[in-house]
C-alpha cells in the first residue's frame, strides 16, 4: 500500500504520470481521520486538451483491434482483479472512500463481474438489416463507437462505478478520459493502470484528477469529446446535461435518488425492518438507491417502527476494518453537516426522531430514523446521501403508491409483500427505473439497465444498455441493380 499513501500522484495520460501543466496539487483526505492520505496533481484546461488529444489517437488504436482482442483485454483485467484485487485495492478503498471492509470486498468482486460482463458485450454489438423500398437495394445498420467519452465518476463506489462507466464504453470501442471525484482520485488512477497492464493501449485511457470548474467543465465542453458518462448529483447532472446539449453529444446521466420502500400489511414487521435497514444503511446511506423514504401500511406501522428502531440501534458502526461493521464515516465534513441540516429541518417542523440524530465519532453519523416528516421537508424531497431515513404511514396500497410517487426523483423502489398481485400493481404504477418486489431498493446486477427518470437522470447503464448508449447507429444502403 505504500505506493498509494503519503506520496505524490500525477495525472495519468498516455500511460505516464505527469504533473499538471500549471503545477497545481491538492491533498486527498481520508474520511477515517480527516488527515492527508496523499497529494494528487490538479488538472486544468491545458491538461484536458492534452489528454483529449492523446485519447483521439487511442481511439484509432483501440477501435481498430479485432473484437476478440478487445474482449481479451477486459477479461485479462477481470482476471487480475479477481486474483489480486484485495491485495492491491482493499485498504485503498477503505482509507480513501471510508468503505467498511465488507463493502470494499463486495466492490472488488462486483468490479470483476462488471469487467467480465463488458468483455461479453464486445461480441454483441449487433447491427441489423431491413427491407429497402426497392428490390435492387439493400439496407444495413451498423453500430459504431461514439469516439472519445468523458467519464465523470463518483466517490461512493469509486472502483465499481468507475469500472461500470468506463468498461462498457471501452467494450464498444471508445477511448475514455476519466475525471474522478476529487474525494477519491487515487483508486481511479490505480484502475486505469490496471487496464493498461491488461493490454489496453495506454492512449485509450487517461485520468485527470481535479475539480469541476478547472477540470470537469473544460472536459465535458471540449470539442473532441463525443459522449459523456456521469454518475453523480442531480445538480452536477443538470450542468453536464446542458453542456452536452449545447454541442449535441450524447450524455448518460445516472444521478440522485430518493427511493421509496413500501412495506405492505401482509409482511412480518421484524423481517421487513431488517430488509429496510439493509437497504438504507449500506455504506452509511451514501448510495443513490438507498430506500430513504419508508412507507408502511397502517395495520403494521407501529410494530414496524418498533422493529426498525431495534435493528438500526443494533448496527455496529465506525470500525471499518471489522467484518461486523455496518458502515464507517461519511466522505467529508460537508456531508455530515447536510445530514444534520435535513434532520434539524424535519424536527423543527414537527417530525419525531425515532433513533439516532448525532455524530458517533469523527465523520461517523448514527443510523437515524425520523417519523412522519412534512412532505415538503428537505428530508422527504431532497437526497440526503447519508444514514438518514423517514418513515410515514399509509392507509392502503393506493396511498402508499401515491406517497412513493411524491418525489422529483425516479431511480429505484422496493415493495415488501407476499402478495404478487399487490407487488406487481405497485411495480407497474411506481415511477422509477427499477422496482424490486420482496427486496429493498438497493440491488446490483451487471446486466441490468440502471437509471431513472426526473431528477434521477437520463439513459441507462449496465450490460448491453451501456454499450448501446455509447454507440451510434449508421444506416448503409447498397445499390445492387444497374450501374449509375
Amino acid at each position: 500500500m505504500s505506493e498509494y499513501f503519503h506520496c505524490d500522484h500525477g495525472l495519468y495520460i498516455g500511460g505516464e504520470q505527469r504533473p499538471a501543466i500549471d503545477g497545481g496539487w491538492f491533498d486527498v483526505l481520508s474520511p477515517l481521520d480527516e488527515m492527508p492520505l496523499a497529494r494528487v496533481a490538479s488538472a486544468g484546461e491545458k491538461d484536458v486538451a492534452q489528454a483529449v488529444a492523446v485519447a483521439c489517437k487511442g481511439l484509432d488504436l483501440w477501435s481498430g483491434l479485432a473484437p476478440k482482442d478487445r474482449e481479451a483485454v477486459l477479461l485479462k483485467a477481470a482476471q487480475i482483479m479477481e486474483a489480486e484485487g484485495e491485495a492491491r485495492y482493499l485498504e485503498l478503498l477503505i482509507r480513501e472512500s471510508g468503505s467498511c471492509i465488507t463493502k470494499a470486498r463486495f466492490e472488488i468482486s462486483y468490479t470483476v463481474d462488471l469487467l467480465r460482463t463488458a468483455a461479453g458485450e464486445v461480441r454483441r454489438l449487433y447491427g441489423d438489416t431491413f427491407p429497402n423500398d426497392r428490390p435492387d437495394r439493400m439496407s444495413m445498420v451498423f453500430r459504431e463507437p461514439l469516439g472519445v467519452v468523458a467519464v465523470v465518476s463518483p466517490y461512493n463506489a469509486p472502483l465499481a462505478l468507475l469500472c461500470k462507466m468506463a468498461a462498457f464504453p471501452l467494450a464498444a470501442g471508445n477511448s475514455v478520459v476519466i475525471k474522478p471525484s476529487e474525494e477519491t482520485p487515487i483508486i481511479a488512477l490505480a484502475f486505469a493502470k490496471l487496464l493498461v497492464e491488461a493490454g489496453l493501449p495506454a492512449e485509450a485511457v487517461s485520468v485527470l484528477p481535479g475539480f469541476g470548474v478547472q477540470c470537469g467543465a473544460p472536459l465535458v465542453n471540449h470539442s473532441d469529446i463525443d459522449g459523456i458518462a456521469l454518475t453523480g448529483s442531480t445538480q452536477t447532472g443538470k450542468m453536464i446535461g446542458a453542456a452536452a446539449m449545447q454541442r449535441m453529444v450524447p450524455a448518460q446521466l445516472e444521478l440522485g435518488g430518493k427511493s421509496a420502500l413500501l412495506v405492505l400489511r401482509d409482511v412480518d414487521p421484524e423481517r421487513a425492518a431488517a430488509i429496510a435497514v439493509a437497504g438504507m444503511f449500506n455504506h452509511g446511506g451514501q448510495i443513490c438507491m438507498a430506500n430513504s423514504r419508508i412507507i408502511v401500511e397502517a395495520p403494521i406501522y407501529e410494530a414496524f417502527c418498533a422493529a426498525i428502531k431495534r435493528e438500526a440501534e443494533a448496527l455496529e458502526i465506525g470500525n471499518v476494518f471489522d467484518n461486523s461493521c455496518a458502515y464507517g464515516p461519511l466522505i467529508n465534513r460537508r456531508a455530515v453537516e447536510k445530514i444534520q441540516a435535513h434532520l434539524d429541518d424535519a424536527i423543527t417542523r414537527g417530525a419525531t426522531l425515532l433513533c439516532g440524530g448525532k455524530v458517533h465519532e469523527g465523520l461517523v453519523y448514527e443510523p437515524t430514523l425520523v417519523v412522519n416528516p412534512p412532505r415538503d421537508a428537505s428530508i422527504w424531497r431532497e437526497e440526503s446521501f447519508g444514514p438518514l431515513a423517514s418513515i410515514v404511514p399509509a392507509e392502503d396500497l393506493d396511498e402508499a403508491i401515491t406517497l412513493a410517487n411524491d418525489s422529483d426523483y425516479g431511480l429505484s423502489a422496493g415493495v415488501l409483500t407476499l402478495n404478487m398481485q399487490w407487488g406487481f400493481t405497485a411495480a407497474r404504477r411506481i415511477k422509477a427505473g427499477a422496482v424490486h418486489i420482496g427486496m429493498h431498493s438497493f440491488q446490483s446486477n451487471a446486466l441490468a439497465p440502471v437509471g431513472g427518470s426526473g431528477y434521477s437522470g437520463v439513459g441507462r447503464s449496465g450490460g448491453k444498455f451501456s454499450t448501446e448508449e455509447f454507440t451510434e447507429l449508421k444506416w448503409i444502403s447498397v445499390e445492387l441493380g444497374a450501374a449509375l
